[in-house]
């Protein structure tokens, strides 16, 4: 899961940036506030892929998709696009979940054959 759920936010990381420099030219927001709100949703995308094996990390995973969709009031393209990356941590989450579960199994699985 980790791995499938870390591709998602290095990818929210990139949309991030340009939704910022998009921000600065087309809202009447500084550019100061562009990007400490910018700048902090890329650091805590980055900062969440080393957290997703602890308690809470994908909750705060989930948090970022909200706020990705609601940056659309600014850039209004990021509805769809947080739209989009909200479905694709969906199916990391969900899709990376069963994988690790047959990983075990198979793990599970050879260490019996091998005794």
């Amino acid at each position: 899961m980790r791995m499938l759920c870390a591709s998602t936010l290095i990818g929210e990381f990139f949309v991030i940036g340009f939704a910022g420099l998009v921000a600065m030219q087309t809202s009447d927001l500084s550019s100061g506030t562009v990007w400490a709100v910018s700048g902090t949703a890329m650091v805590l995308s980055v900062l969440l892929c080393g957290m997703l094996a602890r308690p809470g990390g994908v909750q705060l995973g989930w948090l970022l998709q909200i706020g990705l969709v609601l940056s659309g009031f600014i850039v209004p393209m990021m509805f769809i696009l947080g739209v989009v990356f909200g479905g694709l941590w969906w199916a990391s989450v969900h899709f990376g979940r069963k994988i690790d579960e047959a990983k075990a199994r198979f793990a599970a699985q050879a260490a019996a054959e091998a005794a």
